[in-house]
């Protein structure tokens, strides 16, 4: 079926309201050596049918693995049913806030149930609508730290995801701030004394992330108060959100603002995106904040209903004044993260004990292997770090199995030579672990 939105006539009468006579007038500004003059040989339109086909033969082209280790800020989680079922209904389905957001009651609702439970989870007062996804959202916590000290200066925790951290230094060098990284102690915690000793006036934040990038746990309290003392923020980040299940919520402990990756809520990989950034903080900070706050009113009948409360974003205030120039968020996966929280409700806690227990189990049992050891003595979360005799030899044997293996530390850290990143989720079971280890023996 063919489709053309304009008549002849339509355009006639485009042409002479601005004053051209023919469409390539249009195109005056390009040189006429950059210009098509004969349209490609295109093959004919395929058919919906014959189009499936070839999508259908392109599909069976991939090759997906029977299971994976490799977390690394992406994480394999069991999705409910109700989640799919919920996000896929024709008033939700959509990856955007309505601008008539009044007569959108259904997923303001779900916004707001939404932000309540991420505040009450990260143990903050306020929750916006999501940001684009977890780097973006540390990334804009830390500028936003920098314009209300009017500080230049940001410190991140070297154990914090690279792409996060390099997310941080683009933002940071777009608005002229300087970024400290502060190394790891053998622990794979932050260095608290070198933190101490970079702790000065200029200094607007500190970056940590608990569980951090090697699966490690951060002690967040201390570090919130070596910070306080100076006047400087802490933003705590995370990447996988299921760990708030059972670890003690970052703003309870000091935390400034909580930031981080959402998509293990209810959202599968999705070969790396959309994900969803989680962004939270202490209430006095309501109006700083990027993104968008539904917020929870009466109609004047007194009946419950839910509106937009505040937008800082430079679409909407004048563009010196917006503290974001974010002009968009994930309304539909935080929706699904929002229907994967309420369906799971208290058995979170349940389901991260699962994953801590089945980390346990994998790192004891390649601990047996001959030449394998622990990198980290530290508690962890469904992370670890192990060091073992050729690291690209172990993948491959995986991969010829079917497995993708554990994360090559070394492109991020050269000091971490042959070690590898293995994550184990509820998706893996205990025949799985104790094949890998055949594998590898």
């Amino acid at each position: 079926m063919d489709y053309c939105p304009h008549t002849p006539d339509d355009i006639k009468q485009m042409q002479a309201a601005i004053g051209v006579a023919n469409i390539e007038e249009l195109f005056a500004d390009i040189p006429e050596k950059f210009r098509i003059k004969q349209i490609p040989d295109i093959p004919d339109a395929l058919s919906e049918l014959e189009t499936m086909s070839v999508m259908n033969d392109l599909a069976l082209k991939n090759k997906l693995p029977r299971f994976t280790l490799t977390g690394a800020g992406a994480y394999h989680h069991f999705i409910p049913a109700v989640v799919g079922h919920i996000i896929g209904r024709t008033e939700f389905y959509t990856a955007y806030t309505p601008y008539q957001a009044e007569i959108s009651q259904g997923i303001l609702q779900a916004i707001y149930e939404y932000q309540t439970m991420i505040a009450h989870l990260t143990g903050t007062e306020i929750a916006n609508a999501s940001m684009y996804d977890g780097a973006s959202a540390m990334a804009e916590a830390a500028v936003l730290c920098a314009k209300m000290s009017n500080r230049t200066k940001i410190i991140v925790a070297r154990s914090a995801h690279p792409e996060y951290r390099q997310v941080v230094k683009t933002y940071s060098w777009a608005n002229g701030y300087k970024v400290v990284e502060i190394p790891y102690v053998p622990s794979g915690q932050i260095d608290l004394d070198v933190l101490q000793k970079n702790l000065d006036d200029q200094v607007a934040a500190v970056l940590v992330q608990s569980p951090n990038f090697f699966g490690v746990i951060e002690d967040i309290a201390p570090v919130a108060d070596y910070a306080h003392k100076k006047g400087v923020l802490l933003v705590a980040g995370f990447t996988d959100g299921t760990s708030l299940g059972v670890l003690r919520p970052a703003g309870e402990v000091g935390a400034d603002f909580v930031v981080g990756e959402g998509q293990s809520f209810g959202n599968p990989l999705n070969y790396g995106g959309p994900y969803l950034g989680v962004f939270a903080a202490k209430e006095k900070f309501m109006r700083r904040i990027p993104g968008r706050l539904v917020g929870a009113t009466v109609d004047k009948n007194g009946k419950r209903g839910f509106v937009l409360t505040l937008q800082t974003r430079e679409q909407h205030i004048r563009r010196e004044k917006a503290t974001s120039n974010i002009c968009s968020n994930e309304a539909l996966c935080a929706l699904a993260a929002g229907v994967y929280l309420a369906a799971l409700g208290k058995n979170l806690k349940k389901l991260a004990e699962l994953n801590i227990y089945k980390t346990q189990y994998l790192k004891n049992k390649l601990l047996e292997l001959s030449g394998w050891e622990e990198v980290f003595p530290t508690p962890v979360y469904n992370e670890f770090v192990l060091r073992c005799p050729d690291a690209k030899k172990v993948n491959k044997k995986l991969k010829k199995e079917g497995i993708i293996g554990g994360y090559e530390l070394q492109k991020d850290y050269p000091e971490l030579k042959d070690t590898l990143l293995f994550c184990a989720t509820e998706m893996i079971s205990k025949e799985d672990m104790d094949k890998v280890v055949s594998i590898l023996k």
